[in-house]
């Protein structure tokens, strides 16, 4: 095969793809129709080519617009970037310019504006523990704001600061009464009329205030002074001028926080072991007997002073009146014999003895058993405290503080038990004494009235 006829044979292959992709719904006859469509086709696909030519040139002429436009608009930034580099650069050498010149003319007041920020923190810290802070709450912000600063402070701020601390020395010596709100031991917040003695004490309707650094606010304690201090309290709240008794506390609330932690002695009793009521027992009873008997040597004296004042007519409702009926009362012992007489008077006093004595033999006991009792709380107390120390691993003197105190409690109510009881029994001793004395001379009185008698019969 030659080479014309295999290009031929190439071309009408293209030409039969051609027409079976446009899809073409006959096949050619003969040559002549082929060629003919093969001229038609190609007429076709120049006037597509040239339509396209066209789109191409005009789609060429506007991305070369574009492309021209974006060209201009990039050599325009980067002139203006150039431009906007040359500022910073020149700007950034001014500040530094200013900086250096600005360091050289602050000279010392670059320190001093130092040691403001440095004051403001320090009396920052100092007021925030101040309970004056509670009425102006704000100061404390400004004052830590100021500390922090890094810009200089204008003369506004500095003389706040002064103004500030003024403020403080001068409301220290006052006396102030204002409204503020309180926080109630339920965690609500009520405003109430305040009274403040300088930074030292704070009350409302007679009862104690402590300062909460972390609300700026004032709160009531959960328990209070004991009454005299409300009662000074109080007046202080009625006062209107002159001057009044009131608490201040120098350590600003440490001192009253402390003082209302302190067991009372209920609380003590209660803290202490069994012995304590055993000891408050034993005085209760000691107590008891000491009054009752009190009572009843008062009343004996009292009638044994109204039946001297009447010897010849005897009652039985006292001890003499019972001796001279004893005596008295037979006619015949009369011509007895003296001794025998002695004997019987000695009787009718002894009688009585028991009754003018009676409990003083339980005071004693009482008053030996106290201190022995406390004695004995207080080993136990102890042996608790080293219980608890050993357990914990820790030495810690607050801990063998309290634990000692509790422990001592029961020395104390055994001392106090002892001692008012010594007292009472010495007193009932002589009482009783001058009772029983005042028998022994009135029967010898007697006795020596019968031998007389006898003697002048």
């Amino acid at each position: 095969m030659s080479r014309s006829k295999i290009t031929f044979a190439l071309v009408v292959a293209a030409f039969a793809a051609q027409f079976a992709l446009a899809g073409s719904a006959q096949a050619a006859k003969s040559l002549d129709e082929l060629l003919q469509e093969v001229k038609n086709v190609r007429a076709q696909e120049a006037e597509l080519n040239a339509q396209r030519e066209r789109e191409f040139k005009a789609n060429r002429d506007q991305q070369a617009k574009l492309l021209a436009d974006a060209e201009r608009n990039y050599k325009e930034a980067e002139t203006r970037s150039a431009a906007l580099s040359a500022q910073f650069d020149a700007n950034d050498k001014e500040i530094n310019d200013l900086n250096t010149l600005l360091k050289q003319r602050q000279g010392n007041l670059g320190e001093l504006f130092g040691v403001t920020r440095q004051v403001a923190g320090d009396s920052a810290n100092v007021l925030d523990q101040s309970m004056i802070t509670a009425q102006y709450p704000d100061r404390v912000e400004f004052l830590r704001t100021l500390a922090g600063a890094k810009a200089l402070p204008s003369i506004t701020e500095l003389e706040r600061l002064w103004f500030e601390m003024q403020r403080e020395m001068t409301e220290t010596a006052h006396v102030v009464r204002y409204e503020g709100e309180v926080v109630q031991p339920d965690g609500s917040s009520k405003t109430q009329p305040i009274v403040r003695i300088g930074p030292y004490t704070a009350s409302s309707n007679s009862e104690f205030l402590a300062y909460l650094t972390s609300l700026k606010k004032m709160s009531l304690l959960s328990r209070q002074p004991p009454p005299k201090f409300a009662a000074a309290q109080s007046d202080l709240e009625e006062a209107q001028s002159g001057y009044v008794k009131a608490v201040a506390d120098p350590g600003r609330g440490a001192l009253i926080g402390l003082y209302v932690e302190r067991p009372n002695w209920i609380e003590r009793i209660e803290n202490g072991e069994a012995v304590n009521y055993i000891i408050i027992a034993v005085g209760v009873i000691g107590a008891v007997c000491a009054l009752y008997q009190f009572l009843y040597l008062i009343l004996v004296r009292l009638k044994v002073a109204r039946q001297l004042r009447n010897l010849d007519h005897p009652t039985p409702d006292n001890p003499l009146g019972r001796v001279l009926l004893a005596f008295r009362g037979d006619p015949n012992r009369i011509e007895e014999d003296a001794e025998v007489a002695e004997l019987r008077i000695s009787e009718a006093v002894l009688h009585e003895v028991p009754a003018l004595e009676r409990f003083q033999a339980f005071l004693r006991l009482a008053v030996a058993a106290g201190p022995l009792l406390g004695l004995i709380g207080t080993v136990v107390g102890m042996i608790i405290t080293f219980q608890t120390i050993t357990e914990s691993g820790s030495s810690d003197p607050k801990l063998m503080a309290h634990g000692i105190g509790t422990a001592m409690i029961a020395t104390v109510l055994g001392l106090g038990i002892a001692i008012p009881l010594l007292f009472a029994n010495a007193f009932l001793a002589t009482i009783s004494r001058q009772v029983v004395q005042l028998l022994d001379e009135q029967s010898t009185g007697l006795l020596a009235e019968s031998i007389e008698k006898r003697r002048g019969a």
